[in-house]
């Protein structure tokens, strides 16, 4: 070959290294340039990966903060609800050992029909005395008019045997509270009953005739059959109960509907006034055991049930006040005294001052020798004037 060829074959060779060395220096960086768009990418990656596990593992740790403060308040929670509990058991234990169980009121058919047989055996037997009482109503000596309280029928009264000074009044003829007022002025200086207690009674009463006797209300049940409960008003609760043995009772008076049995004090202990579908035109009596509530005697008496409006023993002796269907002037026109001292035709016709109606509920206080009546919504005291049944 010539010179000139020998200098064309290194150029040309330089040249092809050359551009073999640029394509892969294009290649290279084509592969870094790639491979740093990957790296990026995953550093984009591992960077939202990093944020969202931050972002969860604070959420993870708000969401235990808020169970751990739900657990310990639950904790205090039931800590609080278990002294609660705890108190509450020691109170109940204490009521239990203040208060005996209510007895079973449930009605007992061989002890009434044991009741009813022993009563009518001394139906109608001469009653011997219990005390030597042996006063009678000569006259109505005064009459006071304390207020208007209450429904137009209704019964106020002290306890006929003890000395408290409590007044208990019922307001209306079927309801389940007493109102009890401290004293007299308390009743009469206020119209309304914020300065009286308030008890309420395991079962709802029905009629008016009620009464306070030692410490306990004796009050006609209204559901049922006409049973007497004996109701201890210092630790109120139901200290006896008794089914009254006299079939197919129906209302003692009749200008008053609502009582079918009158439970009455005098001189000489407990009485019932009732009547009976086997004599309906006559009003019965009959003598209670205050402790018991058995039936220790009966008696049909003579005083008719038409037209009577209300009844009451003094020394041993039915006083049954009369009226009309149209209210008119009351008055004692019947007297049925048990022993016999007093025969009817020689007791004094006693007359009530006129008023304002009829009564609904009139109850003696053997101590006061006097007379609580309900008259139309009015309270009134009648004082009355006493003599020996012999002097009649």
């Amino acid at each position: 070959m010539g010179p000139w060829r020998c200098l064309v074959l290194p150029l040309l060779l330089t040249t092809a290294l050359r551009a073999q060395q640029q394509q892969f220096m294009e290649y290279v960086e084509r592969r870094l340039t790639l491979l740093e768009e990957r790296i990026s990418q995953w550093h984009d990656q591992s960077s939202r990966y990093s944020t969202e596990l931050r972002d969860f593992k604070n959420q993870v740790l708000g969401m235990l903060e808020t169970a751990e403060k739900e657990r310990e308040a639950m904790r205090s929670e039931a800590e609080s609800a278990a002294v609660r509990v705890d108190r509450l058991e020691r109170e109940v234990d204490y009521l239990e050992t203040q208060n005996p169980a209510p007895p079973c009121v449930e009605v007992d058919e061989t002890l009434m029909e044991k009741q009813v047989a022993t009563a009518k055996q001394r139906k109608n037997e001469k009653y011997t005395k219990l005390t030597d009482c042996s006063d009678t109503i000569a006259s109505i000596r005064a009459m006071k008019i304390l207020k208007r309280f209450g429904s137009a029928s209704g019964l106020w009264t002290k306890d006929a045997a003890g000395n408290s000074e409590k007044i208990y009044v019922f307001d209306g003829t079927a309801n389940d509270t007493v109102y009890v007022f401290p004293r007299m002025r308390e009743f009469t200086l206020f119209s309304a009953t914020r300065k009286a207690a308030r008890i309420k009674l395991p079962y709802p009463w029905v009629g008016t005739g009620h009464l306070v006797y030692d410490g306990h209300l004796y009050y006609i049940r209204q559901q049922g059959p006409f049973q007497v409960i004996k109701f201890n008003l210092a630790n109120k609760t139901v200290v006896d109960s008794s089914v009254f043995p006299a079939e197919e009772q129906i209302p003692v008076f009749g200008l008053s509907p609502f009582t079918y049995i009158e439970v009455a004090a005098d001189e000489e202990g407990l009485w019932a006034i009732y009547a009976t579908k086997e004599d309906e035109k006559n009003i019965c009596l009959a003598k209670l055991d205050p402790t018991s509530l058995d039936i220790e005697q009966m008696w049909d008496t003579p005083c008719p049930r038409e037209n009577a409006e209300g009844a009451f023993v003094v020394c041993g002796a039915l006083h049954v006040v009369y009226n009309t269907r149209l209210p008119s002037r009351s008055r004692v026109q019947c007297v049925f005294d048990v022993s016999g001292t007093l025969a009817p035709e020689d007791a004094s016709l006693v007359y009530f001052p006129k008023r304002y109606g009829s009564h609904s509920g009139m109850k003696y206080s053997p101590r006061e020798r006097q007379i609580y009546a309900w008259d139309d919504g009015y309270q009134i005291i009648y004082r009355m004037e006493m003599k020996k049944k012999l002097e009649v």
